[in-house]
C-alpha cells in the first residue's frame, strides 16, 4: 500500500519532527518521505483528516479476547479489529482462555490466528499450569514460541516459593514475570473496595491492603532473586509507594495502572450496575490522585485498557455474582485525554514497548510505518454504538470523552474507524 498522510503533526519525542506539522510518505511497510507538502502521484492514496495526529503506535500490554473457548465473548479476528480502530498497533494477549495459554501449541494458536492483521498479537503464557497456581508451566517452551511474559491473569500466586523459583528460573532466558497482586484471603468474598461505599451499599468490601501486602512480599521476592518483574493494574496510594521504593532502590520492576482506574472512583457503584464491578475494584478518589501522580512522576510506568470482554449472561445480573472486567479499547483515549496531557498519554502507550520485548519505531524517513492516527481535541459521550467490540461490558458507557483514535497503520495496512 502506497500512502501520502497530509498535514499531520507528529507526537513523537524522539522523532526529528516532534511537535511539527508535516506530510508523510509510506510505502509499504516503511516511511520514505517527510516534508512540507509532499508532491503527489497518482498511485499514492492521500489522507486528509481532522486536526490529524500521529505518533509511533500504542501497545496495551492487557488485553482478553475469549478465542480459544470463549468466542461468545471476542474473537482474535474482531478483537485485532477492534484494537486496530481504537489506535494500538499492538497487543498483549492475556492466557485467560479456554484451555489456558500455558504451553507451546496454544502460543502457536493464537500467533497463526492474529497473522493477517494490522494490529500484532504478543501473547502473554500463563505463568502455572492451567493457572492454578500450583506448577510453573512451559515457560522456556512458550518464550521459545513467542510469549513475551509469563502471568496468571488476575489470579495472585499465593505459593511464594513459586514467584521466587519463577523470578530464578526466568533469568536464564530473560524472562519478564507477571505478578498479579492480590492476597485471596484477605480478599475474601469481597466485591467493591472497602470504604465508606461499601459500607453505605451494604457490599462485602476489599481493602487495599489485600493489594498491598502482596506487593510487599513480591517485591522482597524480587529483592532477594533478582529477575525481571511487572506488576499490573495497580490501584491504591500505597501500592504506588511501594514500587516508587522499590524502583529507588534498583530493583528491576515495572508496573501498569488501567484506564478505568484512573478516571472512575467507586462512587460510580451507587446504582449497583455491574458494568463498574472489576479486578481490582475501583477504589476512592485519593486513590485516584495518587495513581495520576503515579504516572506523571514516573513511578507508574504503563497505561493499560485491561480490555476484559464479558457476556451479557455473566455480567447483567446481581452485582454479587456478576464477573469481573470492562471492555476498554474503545474508550481509551478519550477518557485519558479527560484527565492527563496529551503528551504523557503517548508516553505511557508507547514507552515500555521494550519491556515487552517489543521493537520501538519512531516517525522518521527510512523507519518501519508503525503509526496511530488521532485527534486530540474533539469532545464527545461514549455511546452503545461506538462499542466494537461483540461484548458491549463497558464501564465508560454514557461518558464524557475528548479526543478520538481515527486509527493505523502498520505492517503496510491502513485501518480506519
Amino acid at each position: 500500500m502506497k500512502i501520502i498522510i497530509r498535514a499531520a503533526k507528529i507526537i513523537n519525542p524522539k522523532s526529528t519532527y516532534h511537535n511539527k506539522v508535516v506530510d508523510i510518505k509510506i510505502d509499504g511497510e516503511t516511511i520514505t518521505e517527510i516534508g512540507e507538502k509532499l508532491e503527489q502521484t497518482s498511485d499514492f492514496q492521500e489522507i486528509k483528516l481532522d486536526n490529524l495526529h500521529v505518533s509511533e503506535g500504542w501497545f496495551d500490554s492487557s488485553v482478553s479476547l475469549g478465542e480459544p473457548g470463549f468466542e461468545e465473548r471476542e474473537t482474535i479476528a474482531n478483537g485485532l479489529n477492534v484494537a486496530a480502530k481504537s489506535g494500538f498497533t499492538a497487543i498483549a494477549l492475556q492466557p485467560n482462555s479456554y484451555p489456558i495459554i500455558d504451553n507451546q501449541s496454544q502460543v502457536n494458536f493464537v500467533k497463526a490466528k492474529a497473522q493477517e492483521f494490522a494490529t500484532e498479537l504478543y501473547p502473554i503464557g500463563a505463568l502455572t499450569s492451567a493457572s492454578l497456581g500450583k506448577d510453573l508451566a512451559e515457560l522456556f517452551d512458550m518464550k521459545n514460541a513467542g510469549a513475551i511474559a509469563f502471568g496468571d491473569y488476575n489470579k495472585n500466586t499465593n505459593n511464594p516459593n513459586l514467584l521466587k523459583i519463577a523470578l530464578q528460573y526466568t533469568q536464564d532466558f530473560n524472562g519478564l514475570v507477571i505478578a498479579f497482586s492480590q492476597n485471596t484471603e484477605i480478599k475474601g468474598n469481597g466485591v467493591v473496595n472497602e470504604g465508606i461505599v461499601s459500607t453505605r451499599l451494604g457490599l462485602k468490601g476489599i481493602p487495599a491492603m489485600a493489594e498491598e501486602i502482596e506487593i510487599a512480599r513480591n517485591l522482597f521476592l524480587l529483592e532477594y532473586t533478582g529477575g525481571k518483574l511487572h506488576i499490573p493494574t495497580i490501584s491504591s496510594t500505597k501500592s504506588v509507594q511501594l514500587i516508587k521504593e522499590a524502583k529507588a532502590k534498583g530493583l528491576d520492576v515495572t508496573c501498569s495502572v488501567s484506564v478505568h482506574q484512573l478516571v472512575l472512583t467507586d462512587e460510580a457503584l451507587e446504582e449497583f450496575d455491574s458494568r463498574y464491578k472489576v479486578n481490582p475494584p475501583l477504589r476512592t478518589e485519593l486513590d485516584r490522585q495518587a495513581l495520576l501522580k503515579g504516572i506523571q512522576d514516573g513511578t507508574i510506568d504503563i497505561i493499560t485498557s485491561d480490555h476484559n470482554p464479558i457476556d451479557v449472561e455473566h455480567k447483567k445480573m446481581e452485582f454479587d455474582l456478576a464477573k469481573n472486567g470492562t471492555i476498554g479499547l474503545e474508550s481509551t483515549f478519550g477518557a485519558l485525554s479527560t484527565v492527563l496531557p496529551l503528551e504523557t498519554i503517548i508516553q505511557k502507550l508507547t514507552e515500555k514497548k521494550s519491556r515487552f520485548g517489543i521493537e520501538s519505531h519512531t516517525i522518521d524517513k527510512g523507519n518501519i510505518a508503525n503509526i496511530t492516527l488521532f485527534s486530540p481535541e474533539e469532545n464527545w459521550t461514549f455511546e452503545k454504538e461506538n462499542i466494537l467490540s461483540k461484548s458491549k461490558n463497558s464501564a465508560f458507557l454514557g461518558a464524557k470523552m475528548k479526543g478520538k483514535a481515527y486509527g493505523i497503520y502498520n505492517k503496510g495496512k491502513l485501518i480506519l474507524a
